[in-house]
């Protein structure tokens, strides 16, 4: 089985075992393998969590880690970033994980599968609706379609789609072209070369998660901070339409 073969643009036409109907693609099994490693690596930096003055390294690692990614998330929000940070730090881990296995030999990253990139892209389409459905409601967010004339709906519902096609495409080409060039590299030059390609492909798999990431954050304050702003205008006018309110009155007792 030839699982880096240039032949192969994507590992989902590897096919492992086959039952029937039933098939297990390189894909899915590399998937399942990041899944656990992530498991596992969850339960061995947790289950010994101390707040004490002395910690583990894992758990300094572990603190690092949240910290950071929760001061992303709120920069690129400016909102409480706890609400949010299960879904964004899942889908950073996950790409992170999955590109950085690549010094493996053998192993192929499932973000090189076009397949792979389109799941996470989805669920980024889904959680951005379901974010703002929660924060302003269904009513409310449903009339930012329709803003600010009832003919940007297409364009809107255009936006969605498109974006969500770019994610995955995005993904999927830095990640399957670095596997590829690496494999055609080892095939015709010595073995120096490869290997500074492996290295720079561990630098874009970071690029790559982290822009995953912080793109999926931006789509998802979108949904949310449009309602915030409208509260903050909302707030800001009152004091002033007060302080109109009682000059005209003035006025009128003149």
């Amino acid at each position: 089985m030839d699982v880096v073969g240039l032949k192969e643009i994507s590992s989902d036409v590897v096919v492992i075992w086959r039952w029937g109907f039933i098939s297990l693609n390189a894909t899915i099994l590399y998937t399942w393998i990041v899944m656990a490693l992530l498991i596992l690596l969850s339960w061995l930096v947790t289950r010994r969590l101390s707040s004490g003055p002395r910690l583990s390294r894992w758990q300094n690692l572990l603190e690092v880690l949240v910290v950071g990614m929760r001061n992303q998330i709120r920069e690129v929000s400016q909102q409480e970033p706890d609400r949010y940070l299960p879904f964004i730090g899942t889908l950073f881990l996950f790409i992170v994980i999955s590109n950085l296995l690549t010094i493996i030999p053998g192993y192929v990253p499932p973000t090189g599968s076009l397949s792979t990139t389109a799941a996470l892209a989805i669920c980024v389409f889904v959680a951005v609706p379901v974010f703002g459905i929660a924060d302003q409601g269904l009513g409310a967010y449903l009339k930012r379609y329709i803003k600010p004339t009832v003919f940007m709906l297409p364009f809107h519902v255009m936006g969605e789609l498109s974006r969500t096609l770019a994610l995955a495409v995005r993904l999927f080409g830095n990640m399957m072209s670095g596997s590829k060039i690496a494999a055609i590299l080892l095939a015709i030059v010595p073995l120096f070369f490869p290997i500074l390609m492996s290295v720079l492909g561990l630098l874009t798999g970071l690029i790559q998660a982290y822009i995953f990431a912080i793109l999926a954050m931006v789509y998802i304050a979108s949904a949310t901070r449009a309602h915030e702003g409208e509260e903050r205008v909302t707030k800001a006018e009152g004091p002033e339409d007060a302080e109109q309110s009682e000059k005209r009155e003035e006025k009128g007792d003149r």
